[in-house]
């Protein structure tokens, strides 16, 4: 067998959009709105829920946590595709895109857990309200949360270093928003069978696994919301969920498309268009689909612009 001239690859070039030079000034400053929408609305709901005394509650104490999760989740995206619009291309290390992926499995397997955490946390308030008050204990809370913290950064980063144990060799161009696992399985040379498999393996514990919990505690919801005898009281009750499952289905949604599918067909331009929703849009339009929706939020708000006004 003749011998090939194989170049290992020492850094990365993400070259997302650079094909159309025409739609990056406008590109940058949607992303940079979008951006710093998300910054605000996300820090805004972490200080509303600091602040006012009545969101000190388990639903609120995960929300904080989420929205602290989004900010961390989309600045660890947006600022490099930030970079790539404006300098029509971005050169990244093998650490710095190894960082990079290590930065987005943590903080975007935290959202998913932190989804499925709330999803029990509601399941618990209307199935089991009579002892909701011992079950979410403020023990219990911090151990639910350290437990995801814990459980996702090893998985993050046994999912990073089985990647970036790959071989990757001759073309390094990287036709996405940043270092993510499918095009970078595009790069890879040799045989990748194993690495491929304990990686999605590990991801198997993280998205199935936190939507089995999300269905079953949303189903147990469902038939408890069905046994109350008002329409009116089935309702109200519902609406009071109607967040959290807009916002799963959102994130769950695009997660699903993008990496619980077949990827045989399917265009470099579309799965941008997937990833730009669920690393820039869904962080941002959490806290406004929680804001809109629930009335302790509104109030709260409404709170602290009535001291603001008095000061």
């Amino acid at each position: 067998m003749a011998e090939k001239n194989i170049t290992c690859v020492s850094e990365f070039l993400l070259i997302a959009f650079t094909d159309r030079p025409a739609w990056a000034p406008p590109l940058f400053l949607l992303f940079l709105l979008i951006y710093l929408l998300t910054l605000l609305g996300n820090l805004g709901m972490m200080s509303l829920i600091c602040a006012d005394g009545q969101m000190h509650t388990p639903m609120y104490f995960f929300l904080g946590h989420l929205s602290f999760m989004d900010v961390c989740y989309s600045s660890a995206i947006v600022p490099q595709m930030l970079a790539v619009l404006l300098e029509h291309g971005a050169t990244l290390s093998y650490c710095h895109c190894a960082t990079q992926f290590f930065l987005f499995t943590f903080f975007g397997s935290i959202d998913c857990n932190l989804l499925a955490i709330m999803a029990y946390d509601r399941y618990v308030a209307v199935c089991r309200p009579l002892l909701y008050v011992t079950i979410m204990t403020e023990k219990a809370l911090w151990g639910l949360v350290a437990g995801a913290y814990g459980a996702d950064l090893s998985s993050a980063f046994v999912r990073m270093v089985t990647a970036f144990t790959l071989s990757f060799c001759g073309n390094n161009e990287i036709d996405f928003i940043f270092c993510d696992l499918p095009p970078l399985l595009k790069l890879t040379c040799g045989g990748s069978y194993t690495q491929e498999v304990v990686i999605i393996v590990f991801a198997i514990f993280v998205i199935p696994a936190c939507m089995v919990v999300i269905l079953v505690s949303y189903l147990f919801i469902i038939v408890a919301i069905v046994r109350i005898p008002s329409v009116g009281g089935q309702a109200k009750t519902f609406s009071t969920y109607a967040s959290h499952l807009m916002v799963v289905s959102l994130f769950f949604g695009t997660l699903i498309f993008m990496y619980l599918r077949d990827n045989s067909g399917h265009s470099s331009q579309e799965d941008r268009v997937v990833s730009v929703f669920y690393t820039t849009v869904i962080p941002m339009l959490n806290p406004l689909i929680y804001s809109l929706r629930n009335k302790e939020v509104k109030e709260a708000l409404r709170k602290v612009l009535e001291r603001a006004q008095l000061s």
